[in-house]
């Protein structure tokens, strides 16, 4: 059985072996209170066993799977409009598309799907198989155009359904899987609570049959976050309802029977799922061994507190620096020594050389002209330098569309490059080489860079500029890290010499160029330092630029920090640490203490995590500047909020499934561009899971990726 899609008239389909039947619910009841027998309207007879109806979003259409057959009825009378035969195996479900009502999917046993058009009885699009079990449900997602699959041992695939009907997968997800990581985040915070129960059933594992799918969305109360990444599947299996944000792949909350003593389904047999109204589901849910139907009721607003119950964290400062916080550290300052005096006040001459000039002032014929002021003086007409400047610190257009026209195809002798960072003002560009040195290039890439070779032994790493524009540094592959300055050849601060045991991952200025921060192995250290350049003639090999250490702090567990990230371009007490153990951990600068972490944020360890940081040329909503991202190999891209701790959109190259290796904000906030290891950059936007553009002139992998700041289209 079916309901409609409509309201007016409310229509039931049922099906068996000998009609299939429309009913109008309404004039059944009449006839029933008139003490007459209800009837229908039958639409098919003798079709077979029928294993799947569904009506078509005008109601006019209703589809049979019968066998390796679907049949498309009219809901009105006895009308086979047509009959799709080309499965190998028995058929399952079969879903008409909301936005093209000639368009129907079919899912089947033989472990595929295939995309009809109904008009032509053409197939559109045919799957291969994706997956070892039989296919069970499908599921249609108009706002994104997706079609959702879900098959009998628990997983899940998202396809996008462009207007060509070229089927590409978004994601696949295994529920099984995601239940295990959302017991892990549940044991962490028990743990961290004093509880650590676990029961029998929590051990026992079952498979997952995804039975039926609906969309769940919340219409009044929503925060910015959930209407901005409104994408969360209920899903009915045969031991709960689960409910799953697709943009990011997540579990948020699972609803077992066991855990409601009162209810007798114990194991489901089939969902029926009623559209939300009121800000709530009714399921209704039959029982699999037993002769139970249970209806149950869910407040979407409930399931809204997930998101909000974590008290979470802002990148800007909410208190003032503790008397004891690290950040509070400086230099000691050095009295300079004065000689005592030695007996009284000793006359001294006002002058101290023996001829003293006149000033002529009585020499001479007296003055007899007068001053005289100087008028209609015309002003010196603006420099260049001037209007470069207005013309640099030009707004940042928020509406500019994202780079995709090639620009400026550079070589650099094939020599590998491993990162790249622009200046605050978008008129330099560094990179870091694998044979260890850095070229400081101009924005435009013209001209020939400046080179930089005193420096490193091995690959360079990482590259920093500081907030000033006046010294940049580099971390190397060789466990050494260096300041250098415009101009000079030689490092003003050199760091290693036997200093770290293992390579410098991430390196950067902090705290608005107050200190040099940087992880090697699992220690994150905190560097006063004072740039000094200038060089006794005489004494040319002693520096006068100092570090000084001002905290050392030391991951827990003790794991190796893979990456790293801090703002610098205002204060910010945040510290992320990525760490070998696949966690994310938020680290308060201000206590110097870890304030959260995230267990198992990805399936392998992060490589990279970076904030979005924004630009001197544009502006954003506080609330952007929360948003950070991160990324590991086979896991994709993700993006989380500081404030809730949750990831609220995932990314992927969705054509061959390649490694994203790097990834950045763009200033503006709207768009994020990842390297990939299939020699090409995407751009996404980041109300969207689906890439906008794909940019492929590399011939290597794409190891670095970073937008001009001062520049939209760039």
């Amino acid at each position: 059985m079916t309901f409609g899609k409509g309201s007016k008239p409310a229509l039931l389909c049922s099906a068996s072996v000998d009609y299939i039947i429309v009913w109008d619910i309404e004039q059944c009841q009449k006839r029933i209170q008139d003490g007459k027998i209800a009837t229908g309207t039958v639409i098919g007879t003798l079709l077979g066993e029928i294993v799947h109806l569904s009506f078509c979003f005008s109601d006019e259409r209703v589809a049979a799977c019968s066998g390796v057959t679907v049949y498309i009825l009219s809901s009105e009378k006895h009308e086979l409009i047509s009959a799709l035969t080309g499965h190998l195996g028995p058929l399952t479900s079969a879903e008409f598309c909301p936005w093209n009502k000639d368009i129907i999917v079919t899912i089947s046993e033989d472990r595929t799907f295939k995309v009809w058009n109904i008009k032509t009885e053409a197939v559109c699009y045919q799957s291969f198989v994706i997956s070892a079990s039989l296919l069970l449900s499908a599921f249609f997602l108009e706002e994104n155009r997706h079609l959702v699959i879900g098959s009998n041992d628990g997983q899940i695939w998202c396809f996008s359904l462009p207007d060509n009907h070229k089927c590409q997968l978004v994601t696949k997800m295994d529920l099984q899987n995601m239940e295990k990581i959302h017991q892990m985040h549940q044991k962490s915070v028990n743990h961290q609570a004093g509880s650590v129960e676990e029961s029998a059933a929590d051990k026992l594992e079952i498979s997952k049959p995804i039975l039926k799918m609906a969309l769940c969305n919340l219409v009044t109360g929503m925060t910015t976050v959930q209407q901005m990444h409104n994408s969360w599947l209920c899903i009915g299996s045969i031991d709960g309802l689960y409910v799953v944000n697709l943009a990011t792949s997540e579990l948020l909350t699972a609803l077992y029977f066991r855990d409601y003593a009162n209810l007798k389904v114990s194991m489901a047999g089939s969902w029926s799922i009623a559209p939300v109204l009121d800000n709530s589901m009714v399921f209704l849910v039959s029982s699999l061994f037993t002769p139970y139907v249970a209806l149950l009721e869910i407040h979407l607003c409930d399931l809204g507190s997930i998101l909000d119950g974590d008290e979470g964290f802002s990148v800007f400062p909410s208190s003032p620096l503790l008397l004891e916080s690290p950040l509070n550290a400086n230099f000691k300052k050095k009295e300079p020594n004065r000689p005592k005096k030695k007996g009284g006040i000793k006359e001294q001459p006002l002058v101290f050389h023996s001829k003293v000039k006149s000033s002529g002032y009585c020499s001479g014929a007296p003055r007899r002209s007068m001053f005289s002021p100087k008028t209609n003086i015309q002003e010196n007409p603006p420099t260049k330098s001037r209007k470069n400047i207005v013309s640099v610190l030009r707004g940042y257009p928020s509406d500019s569309a994202a780079p995709i026209i090639p620009h400026t195809d550079l070589s650099i002798a094939n020599k590998p490059v491993y990162c790249l960072q622009y200046s605050g003002d978008g008129k330099q560009l560094l990179t870091g080489l694998g044979d260890s040195s850095v070229l400081l290039y101009k924005s435009s890439l013209n001209g020939n860079p400046s080179v930089y070779t005193a420096g490193h032994d091995k690959p360079v790493s990482s590259v920093s500029w500081s907030l000033n524009r006046q010294w940049w540094l580099s971390a190397s592959e060789d466990h050494t890290l260096r300041i250098w300055t415009h101009g000079s050849a030689e490092p003003a601060i050199m760091m290693g010499n036997n200093m770290f045991s293992k390579p410098i991952r991430s390196a950067q200025f902090y705290y608005l160029d107050k200190f040099l921060i940087f992880a090697t192995g699992p220690s994150l250290y905190l560097y006063l330092y004072n740039v000094d350049i200038t060089r006794d003639d005489i004494k040319r090999y002693q520096q006068r630029s100092v570090v000084k250490l001002a905290r050392c702090f030391t991951m827990t567990p003790a794991t190796d920090i893979t990456a790293m990230s801090a703002v610098n371009d205002f204060f910010s007490y945040i510290v992320l640490m990525c760490g070998s153990d696949r966690s994310i951990q938020i680290f308060d600068m201000n206590k110097g203490t870890i304030a959260s972490k995230l267990p198992y944020a990805h399936t392998r360890a992060i490589h990279c995590i970076t904030q979005n940081k924004g630009s001197m040329f544009s502006t954003q909503a506080p609330d952007s500047y929360n948003l950070f991202l991160s990324s590991a190999v086979t896991d994709g891209v993700k993006i989380w909020d500081l404030r809730t701790l949750r990831c609220v959109r995932r990314y992927e190259t969705h054509l061959n499934r390649s490694h994203l290796c790097s990834s950045a904000f763009s200033p503006c906030g709207r768009f994020i561009a990842s390297g990939s290891e299939d020699n090409c950059a995407y751009i996404y936007d980041i109300r969207s899971s689906n890439y906008l553009h794909k940019l492929q002139k590399h011939s290597d992998t794409v190891l670095s990726v970073t937008f001009n700041p001062a520049t939209p289209e760039v």
